[in-house]
């Protein structure tokens, strides 16, 4: 997942003409006056207010205090609000240099301070954080309403869009030039009076829902432990599963026994090899059940409204629905295509699925377990099947599987790929102990970016895995190298032992890894296009496309190393994993497939007004005729993607979007006969990883095929060729 950290607000924009309703100038310079003086309240050791002595300009984390980001916030926002008011105020006719140049320049403090405070909030925050958190939602899209509901500076930009084809601009920049017309047009630009009001108010109301729903899902993630004491608790448990419940233990204060976590790196090895078929079942309840208790952290109540307010949002800017509105900017332009691609797996996959499910059946009655298959046994039994079928388990597989190790591969095809190298940081200050620090290089030796690798879950950090940047590559303000950051929420092992991976937690590593890669090879000369600035269903790909490289023999022989011994992976073993890879591909392309087609449906929906989430979740898989042995991979009160902020709304699809183009474009250097073809890696770079979005995303990836892609590949890699499908 790829995280995009913008800038942040202030009470301050609540002063900006036309953005919030009738403000008038004498209040608009009292707000100043009084962000002025708390500004000279700020004591001298507040790191942003000064110049960063660090290595290569990283975050002093070491020196950042909670209580540092208030005023740092409202030093920023006074200044990116003069930046923005030079503009506007600019008597000479609008030109590319003093609109759009000038426009790129603003907020650079701002965005220091919002990604520095996102790097905390979402990888180690506290109570002081998430307070703050809750109080700046509100102004920090009210911040971004007075900008982007600017008639000023959007008539401006819209002067220079009308004269676009006589500007003699650079491809680069009528790139640039378009999409802040785009973005501006969306954001409500062109709306007046009360409908821009209303917008206004909308989107501050949503990112206060935004937030306390990431905060309802933390705190039930972080609250809940299931501990482990007696033999018959730990019963099936492998002892790479014991020693990491024994790791956790110990982080949550209870020493000497086992703990599993809502984290999905400790609950689906409980879930695979726990013999105690009644724990299973109550860590499997508490995971689903995230977000979904009828306690304060409840969040049904915060999707309804949240979906009613896109509604709201979509019809100010004359969409019916929001994924109308929302799919209007992406390759797939209408929630149809999208729907359309999901449909064409879904079918196939649940026959798949009901295949799978027999066969947990027969493992079952094998056992003497007369028992109906329920969600909480499919990964145990599938475990088991597996087994029998390739002579296959995750006990045997997991010892080759290093952290380390993995992280070594990562660097390596990166290497191959790229000729880019990276060199561990070990004086630079961290948030954390767990995070290393890297500095990557060029084939020539030259500085290119800096690297954070935060592997390991916490209390503190919320799930998943994602990437975003401390800060972005550009050249329009001298050459500025990208800080990038990778989280994961990897179980870490015992004290003195290494972590062991599962071989989807290694494609995960390799996911974000990718994502990584788009930013720091970044190469353009403007932030608008930087890195992952792409559109939302071709951000996925260039991550995807990696995780191809972590199923190579090239790669596993090499790194895919025995932690006791030493001995790569025997030769047999590596054949059955990638004889394996299909195992299980019902039950997962049932479980993603049918998170996106709600998420979609949620986001049809032209009236919210009775919407409750449970009852609608229920009726649409009923309606889509899922198997009840199977759940979705993210249950809507915890689906993050979609209702902590709106990112991946009405775009969960773009995982799949993106994997008919990485498996189409993996392709390429099958066909070539070397998965690092020195030819295609170069127009790899030159396309996709180093372009940002200065490039149509379609035009990007023919550029780099040699032609549009095709889905069979998709259905190919995940066993669904020939299974019902239909290609069109």
């Amino acid at each position: 997942m790829k995280t995009v950290l913008k800038c942040g607000a202030s009470a301050l924009i609540l002063a900006m003409a036309g953005a919030m309703g009738p403000v008038t100038a004498l209040a608009a310079d009292a707000t100043i006056q009084v962000a002025q003086a708390e500004t000279d309240k700020v004591t001298s050791d507040n790191p942003f207010f000064h110049k960063w002595n660090t290595r290569f300009g990283v975050p002093p984390y070491d020196a950042i205090k909670p209580e540092h980001f208030k005023p740092a916030y409202e030093k920023a926002m006074a200044d990116h609000l003069a930046e923005i008011k030079s503009i506007t105020d600019n008597k000479d006719a609008p030109t590319f240099a003093n609109t759009i140049d000038a426009l790129e320049k603003s907020g650079q403090m701002l965005g220091t301070v919002a990604r520095v405070f996102g790097s905390l909030t979402a990888s180690n925050t506290n109570d002081q954080l998430q307070k703050i958190q809750r109080e700046m939602a509100p102004v920090m899209a009210a911040h971004s309403n007075a900008i982007n509901l600017n008639a000023a500076l959007f008539a401006r930009i819209d002067a220079l869009y009308a004269q676009r084809d006589s500007l003699k601009l650079t491809k680069e920049q009528a790139r640039v030039l378009e999409r802040y017309h785009t973005e501006f047009v969306r954001a409500g630009a062109k709306l007046e009076g009360k409908d821009r009001e209303r917008m206004a108010t909308v989107l501050q109301r949503l990112a206060v829902l935004s937030t306390q729903f990431s905060q309802n899902v933390l705190a039930d993630e972080k609250e809940y432990k299931l501990v482990l004491t007696s033999e018959s608790d730990l019963a099936g448990l492998p002892e790479f599963v014991r020693a990491a419940a024994a790791q956790a233990a110990k982080e949550r204060g209870e020493d000497g026994k086992y703990v599993i976590t809502l984290s999905r790196s400790s609950i689906e090895p409980f879930l695979t090899f726990s013999a105690n078929r009644a724990l299973r079942e109550q860590a499997w309840k508490a995971w689903v059940a995230r977000g979904d208790n009828g306690d304060a952290q409840d969040n049904n109540a915060i999707i309804k409204e949240i979906v009613q307010l896109r509604i709201e949002r979509a019809n100010l800017l004359g969409y019916k629905t929001f994924a109308d509105y929302k799919l209007a900017d992406t390759m797939a332009k209408t929630p149809q295509a999208a729907t359309d691609l999901l449909l064409q797996v879904w079918e196939p996959a649940k026959v798949r699925a009901a295949e799978e499910k027999d066969d947990l059946a027969k493992m079952a009655a094998s056992e003497g377990q007369n028992i109906e298959i329920a969600p909480w046994d499919w990964y145990y039994y599938a475990e088991k099947v597996r087994k029998a079928k390739y002579d296959l388990n995750e006990e045997e597989i997991k010892p080759y599987f290093q952290l380390d190790k993995m992280m070594e591969a990562v660097f390596f095809t990166a290497n191959q790929l790229f000729g880019v190298t990276f060199h561990e940081l070990k004086d630079v200050p961290r948030y954390h102990p767990d995070v290393k620090v890297y500095e990557v290089k060029d084939k020539s030796g030259q500085h290119v970016a800096v690297f954070y690798s935060d592997n390991f879950a916490r209390p503190s950090k919320r799930s998943g895995a994602w990437m975003s940047s401390l800060r972005e590559q550009e050249k329009l303000s001298g050459k500025v190298t990208p800080i990038i950051m990778n989280n994961n929420n990897f179980a870490k092992g015992a004290e003195g032992q290494p972590t062991l991976l599962s071989f989807d937690d290694a494609n995960t590593l390799f996911h974000e890894f990718g994502h990584g890669l788009h930013g720091m090879l970044s190469n353009v000369t403007y932030p608008q296009l930087s890195g992952t600035s792409v559109l939302r269903d071709f951000v996925e790909f260039p991550a995807q496309l990696l995780e191809h490289w972590v199923e190579q023999p090239e790669i596993l022989q090499r790194f895919a190393v025995h932690y006791k011994t030493g001995e790569p992976i025997p030769k047999a073993l590596l054949d059955k994993i990638l004889a394996a890879q299909t195992f299980n591909q019902g039950f997962a392309t049932v479980s993603f497939t049918s998170s996106a087609l709600v998420d979609m449906a949620y986001h049809s929906l032209t009236d919210a007004k009775d919407l409750d989430p449970d009852t609608f979740e229920r009726k649409e898989l009923a309606k889509l005729g899922m198997p009840k042995e199977i759940v979705m991979r993210h249950r809507s009160p915890h689906f993050s993607h979609i209702f902590s902020g709106d990112g991946y709304s009405a775009g969960y699809y773009s995982y799949m979007w993106a994997e008919v183009l990485d498996a189409d474009g993996f392709d390429a250097f099958t066909e070539a006969g070397n998965i690092f073809d020195p030819k295609l890696a170069k127009k790899l770079y030159e396309e996709i990883y180093s372009a940002g979005g200065s490039k149509d995303p379609m035009e990007a990836y023919i550029a780099f095929r040699g032609r549009a892609p095709k889905v069979e590949a998709l259905l190919r890699n995940r066993g669904l060729l020939g299974t019902g499908s239909r290609v069109n």
